[in-house]
């Protein structure tokens, strides 16, 4: 056990698996107060019964984050267990991958719905709190789609860009005001989502054997290494980190070309 994040009362979505239960279990084990949201209620009451169940400082409510209702909802039963949020960590999102010409109004919809505007409603629950009590942080999980783009990946780098310039433009509006709002930026990371995706192809090895060839490492990230990033970005060891990004990605995207 650490002590890194004691006094942090963090608001984490998208908690129940994958990087979000990662980033839970790292928060947790550096000392945060922690409320969790995820629209899987069966997975995420499972999440937290695997980690000793609810706690003074751990909680968890399902809900949608793309729904502002259950959003308030969530931050009011946060404030209840462990303490009104003074660090929030967007991190629930869906891949929604189409060619530009088929994409329906729906899917486009579902995309800038979760992976954007589910993250300005997060923020825009917790901000006047923060705004109230003196400072605090935001942090958004963004993605290398942020900053690059990849055939056949519309609409999610659309989103992804957006949700950078949310960083940005949050980061700069509130930056006096002691609350610094940053990004970060992971690669392939050998979630669920990630393997789902390799067994979309006829050849799931193949595919797997194709993405490791793209990384100069030729392995991608464990949720764990994401979580680790995640844990000195909203603590307090990088208090002038403001407005930015952090990319973690094993040097992807700056490589022109796999070796």
């Amino acid at each position: 056990m650490g002590d890194r994040l004691t006094g942090k009362r963090i608001f984490v979505t998208g908690a129940a698996q994958g990087i979000g239960l990662a980033i839970l279990e790292a928060c947790l084990r550096e000392g945060a107060s922690v409320f969790c949201m995820d629209r899987d209620a069966g997975l995420l009451e499972n999440s937290i019964a695997s980690l000793g169940g609810e706690t003074p400082t751990l909680g968890g409510l399902a809900g949608d984050i793309t729904r502002p209702d259950d959003v308030a909802a969530a931050i009011e039963h946060a404030s209840l267990i462990v303490g009104r949020p003074n660090a929030l960590i967007n991190n629930a999102g869906v891949n929604v991958f189409d060619e530009p010409l088929s994409l329906s109004d729906a899917d486009w919809d579902r995309c800038f719905d979760i992976n954007l505007k589910g993250a300005w409603n997060c923020s825009k629950a917790v901000l006047p709190a923060m705004l109230e009590d003196g400072g605090g942080t935001i942090l958004n999980i963004a993605s290398t789609h942020a900053f690059t783009i990849i055939p056949h990946t519309f609409p999610y780098p659309l989103a992804k860009h957006a949700l950078l310039g949310l960083t940005k433009s949050l980061g700069l509006e509130y930056a006096g005001r002691n609350v610094r709002v940053n990004a970060l930026a992971p690669g392939y990371v050998q979630t669920q989502k990630v393997v789902d995706y390799w067994n979309s192809f006829p050849d799931p090895e193949a595919a797997r054997q194709e993405t490791l060839r793209l990384h100069p490492g030729g392995r991608i990230a464990t949720p764990e290494e994401i979580a680790k990033a995640a844990v000195f970005m909203i603590s307090d060891e990088c208090p002038f980190m403001n407005a930015t990004c952090l990319t973690v990605d094993g040097g992807l995207s700056v490589q022109q070309h796999p070796a």
